[in-house]
């Protein structure tokens, strides 16, 4: 490898990129593993169809201890891998098998680009503001509103052609985007022959690293005002409400994916501010061991619930529903594979935004996205794309006319990182943690703590389509319980376990043409007859619910990543729900029989119903999983404990 500290010259590959010799070709700037240069990769262009087919593309020439070997871009329609809903735009997985890398100084290679005028035709965007505002609306009012999901991420691109397209114009734009860097995870540019991406993404999708994974959920949005941003402004931010729930539902949604791949679940830690040029983001990080070969943790993880919603199924359908015309790249990711020294396999990857799409009549296309929940204000989602748009529109000199353009030659990230060290800041982030469980920020030997009543016993849990029960299996796990794990819709027998659990789960639990509700509601009544001790938990607790006579009906307000305190069988805990339906009832209990009777955990106000305990069953309408449940894993330990008892 040719460190090429200096000059370009020095550097013979890049020298062939330069003067438009090589064919497929990448440049990759990964400050969080080199800070000074710019890797620059060459190789052979393949596409295949699946993610477990990228180690096919290794070159058979390559040793074992190759520390690069393939690089891969993989659009959202590999989100089908998951048995997901997509548009089929047919963008090709493609991936680069690496035959010779090495590096260049960032700043060479700055200085070695000629700054070249880049004149764009037609820029606008596919949907104008009050066209995204009207579709965000309708997806808050027709989607969150009626429980299909916490928070989705709406799309809208911005398409232009650039004039006398040539690779002279690209690599200028990847010049300007690495002058203007600050905060990106990756700094890229990929030309596999046909098209060209170019982006400065701020967010890891997962790394792998001496076998410990890691995602990196970045959300909620600080726009520095004209003036710059200031330690008002952002304690400001750090109290929104609505910033904060953005990032915890966010988290809880990579925690569950997190939960497949990591043998003990994962561990969280932050959160931290992430500063780039023109707004500010909070971040946790997320990691865990794990046994999973790379391309296994890339498809368990499709994709980043930052990019596309939560439930991830449900929003996978919404994104289908609401935008037709398919995501291409957008929301995918990039990724690199390689070895360590040792021979072990290593991955990076980063997620597709802030990145444009450009084919080879140089048509281009930047896709950008807000997240919108229940309290969203689909005109600021609008102008929430075009801040995140701004970096790459700048670049492009499409910002002359726009507010903020004056950003690009002010060390707004910089003034920010000094600003995240002033001990306020400190104190508002750590603050954060008060209100999240204590069990995800724990490593998993210290989650460890086999319960005496429930060590060696066995478990079954009923998945109703909601990956929160992965998170539900890992606390059961911890407590030394044996856990198996079946779909809501397929047959079981109950015979052979001391515990079934009901799952929660998106959807209308009045909908008797769901086959989940139908078959939760079979489940839930041979549980009841035959009197064997089961938990419900959401969706599973609202079928139950109405099994026992109560009215459950759609909230007027959904309760999507809200934190609440209420009284749990006079016991008060703050817990976190994420719910549009409810079950609501006017007493403290319900008679099941002449002599028995439930007990109910309830707001004297709605009348809804948190919770309800029977003879052989309990039932939760929050989430003891949850972040946003502070004591969950004990809640949910000692339901199994006095259930199995």
């Amino acid at each position: 490898m040719n460190d090429a500290a200096g000059y370009f010259g020095h550097d013979q590959l890049f020298a062939t990129i330069l003067n438009g010799s090589s064919d497929a070709y990448a440049l990759l700037y990964r400050p969080e593993c080199d800070s000074a240069n710019v890797e620059v990769l060459s190789g052979t262009m393949a596409a295949v169809s699946h993610l477990e087919n990228i180690p096919d593309c290794r070159r058979p020439d390559v040793s074992g201890g190759a520390e690069k070997e393939l690089l891969a871009v993989v659009p959202y329609r590999q989100i089908t891998e998951r048995g997901f809903e997509c548009v089929d735009d047919r963008d090709p997985l493609s991936v680069m098998a690496i035959s010779a890398t090495s590096r260049i100084s960032k700043d060479a290679l700055i200085e070695a680009i000629a700054d070249t005028e880049i004149e764009l035709i037609g820029g606008h965007f596919d949907r104008e503001d009050d066209k995204y505002a009207e579709t965000a609306l309708q997806i808050i009012q027709d989607e969150i509103g009626t429980g299909a999901g916490a928070n989705f991420v709406l799309k809208r691109s911005y398409v232009a052609s650039i004039a006398n397209f040539s690779r002279t114009k690209v690599l200028s734009l990847y010049r300007r985007l690495l002058a203007q860097s600050a905060g990106a995870y990756w700094v890229f540019l990929v030309d596999v022959g046909d098209r060209v991406f170019i982006g400065a993404t701020p967010e890891r999708h997962v790394s792998l690293e001496n076998g410990i994974a890691t995602m990196n959920p970045i959300s909620g949005t600080y726009r520095y005002p004209p003036s710059g941003p200031s330690v008002e402004g952002v304690l400001g931010f750090l109290s929104d409400n609505k910033e904060s729930e953005e990032l915890f539902m966010v988290v809880d949604e990579e925690l569950k994916m997190m939960g497949r791949v990591c043998g003990e679940g994962a561990t969280l830690r932050g959160p931290y501010l992430k500063p780039m040029a023109r707004l500010a983001h909070t971040e946790y990080l997320i990691s865990g061991s794990t046994s999973l070969p790379p391309w296994r943790i890339l498809r368990e993880t499709l994709f980043a619930p930052t990019i596309t919603g939560s439930p991830l199924e449900n929003a996978c359908r919404v994104i289908k529903k609401y935008e037709p015309e398919g995501r291409g790249y957008y929301s995918g990711l990039i990724a690199l594979f390689g070895r360590d020294p040792a021979g072990n396999e290593t991955m990076d990857s980063a997620i597709l935004i802030r990145t444009a799409d450009i084919n080879k009549h140089g048509t281009l296309r930047l896709s950008t996205g807000a997240t919108l929940v229940r309290d969203s204000v689909p005109q600021s989602e609008a102008a929430e794309t075009l801040v995140k748009a701004a970096g790459m529109l700048n670049a492009l000199g499409a910002l002359e006319d726009q507010a903020g353009s004056s950003a690009a030659n002010t060390d707004h990230a910089g003034v920010l990182a000094q600003i995240a060290r002033d001990p306020r800041v400190i104190h508002a982030l750590r603050g954060r943690n008060d209100a999240i469980s204590a069990y995800w920020q724990s490593s998993s030997s210290q989650r460890h703590r086999p319960h005496p009543m429930l060590e060696g016993r066995k478990v079954l849990v009923l998945d109703a389509e909601d990956t929160f029960t992965a998170m539900i299996c890992h606390q059961l796990s911890s407590f030394g319980l044996n856990v198996t794990v079946v779909s809501a819709t397929a047959s079981f027998e109950p015979a052979g376990f001391d515990l079934i659990v009901l799952g929660p789960g998106p959807g209308d639990p009045n909908d008797d043409t769901d086959a989940r509700v139908i078959s939760l509601q079979k489940a839930v009544q041979k549980l009841l007859l035959e009197g064997r001790p089961f938990l419900a938990i959401g969706l599973s607790h609202q079928i139950l619910c109405r099994q026992l006579g109560l009215q459950v009906s759609r909230k007027q307000r959904p309760n999507q990543g809200t934190q609440k305190q209420i009284d749990l069988f006079g016991e008060a805990v703050r817990v976190g729900f994420y719910n549009t339906y409810s079950a609501s009832c006017p007493t403290s209990t319900v008679k099941l029989s002449q002599d028995v009777q439930a007990y109910l955990s309830r707001d004297p106000l709605s009348d809804e119903v948190h919770a309800m305990h029977g003879p052989s069953f309990m039932s939760f309408q929050f989430h003891p999983e949850s972040i946003l449940t502070l004591h969950g894993d004990r809640i949910l330990g000692e339901a199994a404990a006095t259930l199995i008892s």
